[in-house]
Parts: C-alpha cells; structure tokens; sequence
C-alpha cells in the first residue's frame, strides 16, 4: 500500500519516506488525532516508517490530543520530521523536544526538502547498521 486517506488527510510513500499532508484546515480534537493516528498505522502495516508530516493546516492541539499522541503517536516509526509554517514555531518545538525525550528521533523544519534530507540521512545511518 503507497497511498491512503481519510476525510482530512493524504498519505503517500515516496523512495521509502512517508509523507502526510492536511486536505484542509483541521482542528484537533481528540476523535481526530486518534483517526489519524489509525490511518498512519493502516498505511504503516505494522512496519516501522520514516515520517515527513506536514502540520501546515493543522491548529489547536490540546493537552487532550498531545497526550494521546505521545502515548500511540510513535508507534511504527523510525523517525519524524514535522514540516511547520513558522521558524519561531520550528524554534519552540526544537527546544521543547530537548526538554522532552522523545521515543525516536524527532525535529521540526520549515522546508519540506531538508525534512526528507534529514530522514535519508537517519534512514542512511539505520541501514549501515
């Protein structure tokens, strides 16, 4: 499977990356962040991914929805780069990770290019053993 979706978000593999993408606006709540957690495992196969997950058009993630997904959310995964609208946002998120251990490698970029360069490179290092 390379391509699923749901009401509200698009994923795709591209030479071995996942990709995600909002078809709209969204504004989580935590019915959503669990269907979308579901997709990403359905698409996943049980097989752990390279994530590039692109949050441009998502707002509003409440306590609510931030412990669900630091719970389930990083299931599958190797690594994951979030793409976000703002290098203000890129800079909270980044600091906030070094506050937070994260279960797999995790950082936030403002270009989708240098979040997949970054995933090979991961993915590189991985398959080196």
């Amino acid at each position: 499977m390379t391509e699923l979706e749901n009401e509200f978000i698009r994923f795709w593999v591209v030479d071995g990356i996942l990709c995600s993408k909002f078809k709209r606006e969204v504004n989580f709540d935590l019915d959503i962040i669990k269907k979308l957690i579901e997709t990403r495992h359905a698409i996943s196969n049980n097989v752990n991914q390279y994530w590039c997950y692109d949050v441009k058009e998502a707002n509003g993630f409440s306590k609510e929805c931030r412990d669900y997904a630091d719970i389930h959310g990083q299931d599958f995964l190797f690594a994951c780069a979030l793409v976000i609208n703002s290098h203000t946002q890129k800079f909270l998120f980044n600091a906030f990770l070094k506050l937070k251990k994260s279960k797999i490698p995790f950082q936030a970029f403002t270009n989708k290019e240098k979040a997949v360069e970054w995933l090979n490179e991961i993915k590189a290092k991985n398959e080196q053993g």
